[in-house]
């Protein structure tokens, strides 16, 4: 039986960590976000489009996630890109042509699917092959599992900035649900 007391102190939770993640973005300086949908983070997605302090626009692919960004970047604006872990594998080819060729940095915050704690089967690629992969390309990530660990967003965020290069945000299960 589900208790209906733990169901709302769960949306609390979430709602909570939606809004420190998006102060996390807006204190850094993003202000464009381009996401595609994930259900551990549709609620960070429903929260980043009511929130007056970004412009939210959601894609249809990843790789025009990383095409808005890097837009945003030549237009001086702070942007992040938001996708679940199975999109990013997508779009590495975007990523090492416009972002490694032409030293653009982009800020990716991405679920960190097939990790434990995720109960779907068909994402235990992500949580096998994602990390491998990020190393693979030489981009620097982190792994957020706590919400006193948010503070990663805006370090990845400077860290990119300063090294022209993409840097990753992971949010674990046990942060988002």
């Amino acid at each position: 039986m589900v208790n209906r007391m733990d169901q709302g102190s769960d949306a609390v939770k979430r709602t909570e960590t939606a809004r420190r993640i998006a102060d996390e973005l807006a204190e850094c300086g993003v202000k464009l976000v381009a996401s595609l949908p994930d259900n551990w983070i549709s609620g960070l997605i429903t929260h980043l489009e009511g929130d007056t302090r970004f412009t939210h626009v959601p894609v249809n692919r990843e790789e025009s996630a990383i095409g808005l960004c890097a837009g945003a970047y030549m237009g001086g604006l702070g942007s992040a890109a938001l996708m679940g872990a199975s999109g990013f594998m997508t779009c590495i080819y975007a990523i090492t042509k416009i972002n490694y060729s032409y030293e653009v940095p982009l800020l990716l915050v991405m679920t960190l699917r097939g990790s434990f704690g995720d109960h779907h089967k068909h994402h235990i690629s992500n949580g096998l092959y994602l990390q491998p992969v990020l190393q693979a390309i030489d981009m620097p990530y982190i792994i957020v599992s706590r919400p006193d660990e948010l503070g990663a967003i805006g370090r990845a965020y400077r860290h990119s900035r300063t090294f022209a290069r993409p840097s990753a945000v992971l949010l674990a299960r046990e942060l988002l649900r």
